[in-house]
């Protein structure tokens, strides 16, 4: 059996050779000492990055404002990078291979299990770079997103926490947020809200318009400028709609409920003082309806 070449002047080579010194094989030394050499350089390079690399890392992000929810899935890339660069530089040193080769390679295989055991966190790692970037809303906007609503309270670039309008907290991935359409009312310095006002056939449309106008520009919190508009939109079944359309200034979820809460009680309480009927749904029976023959089978039975 040929032996095995030694590294001569490398660590495995000088563990080998005083293996080889202290009586064993020579194959049988140069395998041992590059295992060994393995080991403990990959075990010293994983303590010594996890002692300066990663808490330099830490304050980075700490520097950056980065929170936990943040701050997480990168200390998890960090350690991995740690343990690749460990296990590349160890295969170097034991003589498995050329260092460029080895770290492409142990690089390359912690990549895929990397996207396979973290294909979620990444994902909205990602989304989280986009809505910092993109901005599509602001902590303290009011967002509607797959019939859910709410005021954003927290962002971060794993989840963004949202109170929605019953007080409850919701915690939203990101990507949930950046794949479908979110819609933000506040997104612009004013809101135009629309509310449809039911009247009757037989009352006065021109006095009707009047009122809702009347009410929308006595109200502070509506705007003059765009003033409102009144239109005639439908033609129910036992009603006339009229839409009308106002805008707010630097609308929030509140300002906006108790805004048109408000305008809408004005407008009822103006059109009862001026006799305009505010229609309840009819319907019209046809048909001859004989009592006592409909009491008579039943009795009959």
């Amino acid at each position: 059996m040929s032996a095995l070449p030694l590294q001569a002047g490398g660590a495995s080579g000088f563990v080998g050779s005083w293996l080889q010194g202290a009586g064993l094989a020579p194959s049988y030394a140069a395998a041992i000492g590059a295992a060994v050499t393995f080991v403990v350089v990959a075990v010293g390079l994983y303590v010594l990055g996890k002692v300066t690399v990663a808490p330099v890392a830490s304050r980075v992000m700490d520097r950056r404002g980065l929170d936990r929810h943040a701050k997480s899935p990168l200390q998890k890339v960090v350690s991995i990078g740690i343990v690749a660069v460990a296990i590349g530089v160890a295969f170097a040193f034991a003589g498995y291979g050329n260092i460029l080769t080895a770290l492409a390679t142990v690089a390359a295989a912690a990549t895929l299990a990397i996207g396979f055991a973290m294909q979620d966190v990444l994902a909205n790692f990602v989304a989280g770079v986009f809505i910092y970037t993109d901005k599509p809303f602001r902590i303290g906007d009011w967002i509607e997103w797959d019939g859910n609503s709410g005021v954003v309270e927290d962002i971060s670039l794993r989840v963004t926490r949202v109170r929605t309008f019953d007080n409850e907290l919701l915690t939203v991935p990101n990507s949930n947020l950046t794949d479908g359409v979110i819609k933000n009312p506040v997104a612009k310095d004013k809101l135009r809200v629309q509310f449809l006002f039911g009247i009757g056939y037989d009352d006065d449309i021109d006095k009707a318009t009047e009122i809702i106008v009347e009410e929308a520009e006595k109200h502070d919190g509506i705007m003059d400028d765009p003033g409102v508009s009144v239109r005639l939109t439908e033609l129910g079944d036992s009603y006339v709609g009229l839409k009308s359309r106002f805008w707010i200034a630097d609308p929030s979820r509140a300002d906006f409920v108790q805004t048109r809460g408000e305008y809408v009680q004005n407008v009822k309480e103006r059109f009862d003082a001026e006799g305009i009927d505010i229609p309840y749904p009819t319907r019209t029976l046809e048909g001859e309806l004989d009592v006592a023959g409909d009491l008579a089978a039943g009795h009959r039975e």
